[in-house]
């Protein structure tokens, strides 16, 4: 796939954020790896700032892991409502250019009610993922409007669609994200063993990727790549799309390198070789 038209050099006179400031709110005590996992990826995707505001103990996990990221630690195991302002403040204050919510966030009721209101409030691109996705399965009005693409695996879809199970057929994939993006007037990016992108009516596939990639955290990992791409400016569509080829083709890369024993966060070195064309 030729990313130049996403990546053209930069001008000499630039400057901080001139290339994206993305805000991340994911991750749990439960799931303290989450926020790291979207963040490391949504820099090395070539951000220029990633702010992650997350419960403690992810916030932790994250300065730890690359003190190149700003971390927000929230007080207690799991968002709340009680959160909700601060993390508004902190979006204003940082400029923020694009949002990815939900990763690792947890099902908690006060959670998904606060998702939901999170959503309401911003007005950036927005990158929707896992637990986001049952939030707005329970309201889908709240995204009408909204910039947004969702990243639904098979069993998130059939949760957006109030069905039990999605075919593994791809034809019924297929129709399902159409009928997914149309209900939600939304984006999305169904990931798969092919990858399927479509606004309802316009629809791509992508192919890069491996059957090693069923690993915990490869779905984190995508949702911070699309940030990046859509904090610099690139639409919807086209974000989706490299997005998808850019996480699978790092997944390659590193599952060439560590077979079996491959993890999410191996990609994270494999990002900018690919964005490189290597």
């Amino acid at each position: 796939m030729d990313l130049s038209k996403i990546y053209p050099p930069r001008p000499d006179w630039v400057h901080k954020g001139n290339y994206g400031s993305v805000l991340v709110v994911c991750g749990s005590k439960l799931y303290s790896g989450s926020a790291t996992l979207v963040g490391v990826s949504a820099l090395r995707t070539g951000a220029d700032l990633v702010t992650i505001v997350a419960p403690e103990r992810a916030a932790d996990v994250a300065s730890y892991t690359l003190p190149d990221l700003i971390t927000y630690p929230l007080r207690g195991d799991y968002l709340s409502g009680r959160h909700l302002n601060q993390i508004l403040d902190i979006a204003h204050v940082r400029k923020i250019n694009s949002v990815v919510l939900g990763c690792g966030l947890g099902r908690h009721p006060s959670t998904l009610a606060s998702i939901q209101k999170l959503i309401s409030k911003f007005v950036i691109p927005m990158v929707l993922d896992a637990d986001a996705l049952r939030a707005i399965a329970q309201k889908p009005q709240v995204v009408f409007g909204k910039q947004v693409i969702l990243t639904p695996h098979a069993g998130e879809l059939a949760v957006l669609l109030s069905q039990d199970k999605i075919s593994d057929d791809f034809e019924v994939k297929l129709v399902a994200a159409k009928q997914a993006a149309s209900k939600y007037h939304a984006m999305v990016l169904l990931k798969g063993y092919v990858d399927i992108i479509t606004d309802g009516t316009t629809t791509i596939t992508n192919n890069s990727g491996t059957p090693l990639m069923t690993k915990g955290g490869f779905g984190d990992t995508l949702a911070g790549i699309v940030g990046a791409l859509l904090s610099r400016g690139t639409g919807l569509f086209e974000a989706a799309h490299a997005a998808a080829y850019i996480n699978g083709r790092a997944g390659e890369l590193a599952a060439n390198a560590k077979g079996e024993g491959v993890v999410a966060s191996d990609i994270f070195d494999q990002i900018p070789q690919v964005i490189s064309g290597r």
